[in-house]
């Protein structure tokens, strides 16, 4: 399969085909090659993997890597590695913690470990700057300016991300990453293909997006503004205007704000409401003005190869084919 036809699933969920190339003080992504098959057994064998509660799992980190367990990962460069990035995962409902234990890097040589609240790829970053609580300056965090003044550093959403550069051989670190429940989930990506969520704002001036990196079908089950709870559903362009409403966005991005609306809707309802989306990625994103206490429900599973081309014959959302 050529570069130009991989899906951005592949790119975005198996981490080290759009990983980053990091030049000079840059924090960006660029691309990187590997094989597909590698990519999907990794990933599989990941998430897969049971953490026993007596014990800490451990085992090393890899230049280019993705974490989904809690545990202790150890990272001992063997020689200069100067582009090395590792993507963590956890449930929707949960966030991250990485503390940094052990390091022994040249800080002055220009070596450096970096957190990032969240996911970057290819210059696009995930929550959106328009979605995240924190300006972006404050999402990076780096030991070498920090030092063990914060030496523990904790996501808003259940992705974030650790890039790190390396010039001596035997230079070495260890991160202990752990999940914590969060009682009001906001921004989030899904592991799976299919799933249900309920996303819930209390009165809170805030964005929420649920990503997730398939085409699939989603069900909106229920749906309830603040402001709205009276009228009967309906899905209306200018939604925008009521400052409380939810999109269904498609594209083949992680910056929701740069992804294209679907659908708005802004009008409370209870029962199915379905959508077809064949995009590589497909949000739910509630949009809050904080008045009210905004509710929505909603199941979602993988089209199949046939609904797929069948969306491509009818050129339904053809932008999710041609990006």
């Amino acid at each position: 399969m050529r570069v130009m036809e991989r899906t951005f699933r592949e790119q975005l969920f198996f981490l080290v085909l759009c990983l980053s190339v990091l030049k000079g003080d840059s924090r960006y992504i660029e691309n990187n090659e590997i094989s597909k098959d590698e990519l999907y057994s990794f990933f599989n064998s990941e998430l897969k993997r049971e953490t026993p509660e007596e014990l800490m799992y451990r085992r090393p980190l890899r230049c280019l890597d993705m974490v989904a367990v809690e545990g202790q990962f150890t990272f001992t460069a063997e020689r200069p590695q100067l582009s090395c990035a590792t993507f963590f995962m956890a449930e929707p409902n949960e966030v991250i913690s990485v503390d940094y234990d052990n390091v022994d890097i040249d800080c002055r040589g220009g070596d450096f470990i970096t957190v990032f609240d969240g996911w970057v790829m290819k210059g696009e970053k995930f929550p959106s700057s328009q979605d995240h609580p924190l300006p972006l300056y404050e999402r990076y965090v780096d030991y070498c300016d920090t030092g063990s003044l914060r030496r523990s550093v904790r996501s808003s959403q259940n992705v974030a991300m650790v890039f790190f550069r390396i010039h001596n051989a035997g230079s070495s670190f260890t991160l202990t990453v752990r999940k914590h429940i969060n009682p009001f989930p906001c921004n989030a990506i899904s592991q799976a293909p299919e799933g249900s969520y309920t996303m819930v704002i209390p009165q809170q001036q805030r964005n929420c997006s649920f990503s997730i990196i398939y085409p699939v079908e989603i069900d909106v089950s229920e749906f309830t503004l603040g402001h709205y709870n009276n009228f009967p559903k309906r899905s209306m362009p200018g939604c925008a205007e009521s400052g409380d409403f939810v999109q269904l966005l498609g594209g083949s991005g992680i910056d929701t704000s740069k992804l294209l609306p679907i659908t708005d809707l802004c009008i409370s309802f209870t029962g199915p409401t379905h959508m077809k989306i064949g995009c590589d990625n497909a949000v739910v994103r509630m949009v809050s003005s904080g008045k009210f206490v905004n509710r929505v429900s909603f199941s979602y599973r993988l089209l199949d190869s046939q609904e797929l081309q069948t969306l491509k014959l009818n050129n339904v959302e053809d932008f999710c084919f041609n990006n």
